[in-house]
């Protein structure tokens, strides 16, 4: 039986992203430091330096936030749709576990949230605890080597892309501005003459590209956030019924080196410029800091394994080959790491700068927090069956 997609392409996709994530890392340190210092003003100047011309004139700041996260979401977007045709996500039996976990891991840090924040100015928050951060999710569990089934990284891959689809929901629904159906019909002409090249079986990238530009732009202005326009595009993008690489394959392939190692660490390096204030110290206890602290930390892990444990025993699902419970509860832990994601929810969550401060302080707590803890509490599980990648 021949293959929709070259499974490669994950396996290229998942050492691509441990490394990205060492070099996020090393620039949210840099972010930091530069946003503690002297050059912290002219950082500020730079980024809000205004490129483009006429109506596409933005800040440095607004490009990278409206224009490379669209690439990031092009191709979160074709990882999905390959996770769908062929992968974790292509059979009910196979999806069903991941799918329930995330669907769980959203919710109750979600509920946890919301519970802290009800009838407060910060409530509209409620969508950062929500999300994983693949790239930091991957890299950690790929230092683990052996220590962890393969299965289990197969599994968080699967899980932290269903949780990018349902941010991504959150986004387009909720953290919208005034919607300009004028823009939004022109967006829908665009998807649909990408539907129809799909359908009618052209091949050539560069037919879906073009038009995946205007579509960037048409839905910018329509209100609905741009990066939206990535997943659009992603979907329609072909594939094909053999063992040849098709146009999905080619672009994924294309985009994972530079989205890893280019847009996201630079994301990172423009956005995680915390000013340290005592204020932001007593911000953690505050119902902002707290939610997003318990949900990433608490709301992760225990509604990822209590959601799996549902799936199992009501016989929905199984284990990741090789994996026990304890495998399960340490991946919630790693699913609290929100970093990306949840920075790129808090900006537009609020805005009073010092609310924007307080959630990326919070989210850069938990998301180490529930990094380490989760490392060191996977690194002492027992790994019964040591399966290749």
């Amino acid at each position: 039986m021949s293959k929709i997609i070259n499974l490669n392409i994950f396996k290229q996709f998942f050492k691509s992203g441990q490394v990205g994530g060492f070099l996020l890392l090393l620039c949210v340190a840099i972010s930091l430091i530069i946003a503690n210092t002297p050059a912290k003003t002219a950082f500020e100047t730079f980024l809000g330096t205004k490129l483009g011309f006429g109506e596409v004139s933005y800040s440095i700041l607004a490009w990278i936030n409206d224009a490379f996260m669209a690439i990031f979401f092009l191709l979160v977007g074709l990882e999905i749709k390959r996770e769908l045709i062929e992968g974790e996500l292509s059979s009910l039996k196979s999806a069903a576990l991941p799918v329930i976990a995330a669907l769980g891991g959203m919710l109750i840090p979600a509920l946890i949230y919301a519970i802290f924040n009800s009838g407060s100015v910060t409530k509209s928050g409620w969508g950062i605890p929500m999300a994983t951060d693949i790239a930091f999710a991957l890299a950690i569990i790929a230092m683990l080597g052996k220590n962890v089934p393969a299965s289990l990284k197969i599994f968080l891959a699967a899980l932290a892309i269903v949780d990018d689809l349902g941010a991504i929901l959150v986004i387009a629904i909720f953290y919208t501005n005034q919607i300009s159906f004028e823009y939004l019909a022109m967006a829908t002409g665009i998807m649909i003459l990408l539907c129809l090249m799909n359908y009618f079986g052209v091949k050539n990238l560069v037919f879906y590209l073009i038009p995946g530009i205007f579509l960037w732009y048409f839905i910018h202005h329509s209100g609905i956030h741009a990066t939206i326009s990535g997943v659009l595009l992603a979907f329609t993008i072909p594939t094909n019924e053999t063992d040849i690489p098709s146009p999905l394959e080619k672009l994924e392939h294309s985009l994972t080196i530079p989205v890893n190692y280019l847009i996201m660490p630079v994301f990172a390096l423009a956005n995680t410029n915390i000013t340290f204030q005592k204020e932001m110290l007593e911000g953690l206890i505050s119902p902002l800091g707290l939610g997003i602290i318990t949900g990433l930390c608490l709301g992760k892990t225990i509604g990822v394994t209590f959601f799996s444990w549902l799936a199992v025993k009501l016989k929905f699902a199984g284990l990741p080959t090789g994996a026990g419970w304890k495998h399960i509860l340490g991946l919630g832990m790693l699913a609290g790491i929100g970093f990306t994601m949840s920075i790129f929810i808090a900006m537009l969550s609020f805005d009073d700068s010092l609310h924007v401060a307080e959630a990326k302080f919070a989210i850069l707590t938990a998301s180490v927090l529930s990094g380490v803890v989760g490392f060191l509490f996977l690194k002492s599980v027992k790994n019964p069956k040591n399966l290749p990648l």
